[in-house]
């Protein structure tokens, strides 16, 4: 019975096959004929616009697939470009502050060529700007030759300070807008004379002028270096700029008057200075200053006894 059934099962599929066959080619020959092309055109023509829909469809999710990979590449590349254009815009900061730097260290090395003294060169590391003290703190020291006193002078051969604090590697310059500093000023114009002090302002005030003497605005101030012999003189020495003259205040009555200075030296922006360390001014060592004639003390070398005056005739 198994050998029964396996036979109908394979007679039904040939009769099966050999349909479809004759069908396919029933179909083949009709396809071909004037009728069915007709057919065939009104069909492709009724689902052309269903076609045109759904090519257009097709193409707008591709160009949308596109878009979104170009705008994710420009998104990248932007991202570099921004990274790049920072690092040159690094560099370019970088490389106008050492320009800048190399500037002013240029004109230092001028000012180090006409000076007779010789110097040390120090850069800012800190400052104080209180009400009542103008000072900065360099960083050279003992270990440098650094010593209280020292004159301290900025580009463009400006007077700044002097050393009043010395430690190893570090020193304080008191500046010479600050209230404790005191100058002996000469005028360039007229070699006139006077005191020029800090002050918290900003100018400096030149008093003690002789009132004969004419002042003009813009007329230059020097360190007047003045030697009193026997080792003393001034604590700066001469031919330093101080500054130049903004105002001048004058009273008839007055043997006197007062001139206005602005340092030429910009005070607040100082970076880096020159310290003279050979220079020598103020008052000679205690073992060679003059002694009164009552006080019993040895006389320094050279010195003449005292000699009492005589009554005048």
């Amino acid at each position: 019975m198994t050998t029964l059934a396996g036979n109908r099962l394979a007679r039904r599929r040939a009769i099966a096959f050999t349909a479809l066959l004759g069908i396919s080619l029933a179909l083949m020959v009709a396809s071909s004929t004037a009728p069915a092309t007709e057919v065939q055109r009104g069909v492709a023509f009724a689902f052309r616009p269903v076609q045109g829909a759904l090519d257009g469809i097709a193409r707008g999710v591709s160009g949308l697939v596109t878009t979104v990979t170009e705008i994710d590449s420009l998104h990248r590349t932007n991202e570099a470009l921004a990274r790049e254009n920072a690092r040159l815009s690094a560099d370019n900061a970088r490389t106008t502050e050492l320009e800048r730097q190399n500037l002013l260290l240029s004109e230092l090395l001028k000012v180090k060529g006409s000076l007779t003294f010789h110097t040390v060169t120090g850069s800012v590391i800190g400052r104080e700007a209180s009400q009542f003290r103008r000072v900065v703190t360099l960083d050279v020291g003992s270990n440098d030759g650094i010593k209280d006193g020292d004159v301290v002078v900025g580009p463009g051969r400006a007077l700044v300070g002097r050393v009043i604090g010395v430690e190893p590697d570090a020193s304080t310059v008191m500046l010479i807008n600050d209230t404790g500093s005191t100058v002996i000023g000469q005028l360039g114009e007229n070699q006139a004379t006077g005191s020029v002090s800090g002050q918290l302002g900003g100018v400096l005030v030149m008093e003690d002028i002789d009132s004969t003497e004419r002042l003009k605005i813009g007329d230059t101030v020097m360190t007047a270096g003045i030697d009193l012999g026997g080792g003393v003189r001034s604590p700066y020495p001469k031919g330093i700029l101080v500054g130049s003259i903004v105002d001048v205040e004058r009273d008839a009555n007055a043997v006197t008057q007062t001139a206005f200075v602005k340092p030429a030296a910009d005070l607040d922006r100082l970076e880096y200075l020159l310290v003279i360390t050979d220079y020598r001014g103020g008052l000679p060592p205690v073992d060679q200053q003059p002694i009164p004639c009552a006080s019993g003390g040895t006389l320094p070398e050279g010195e003449q006894p005292c000699v009492n005056a005589t009554a005048k005739p």
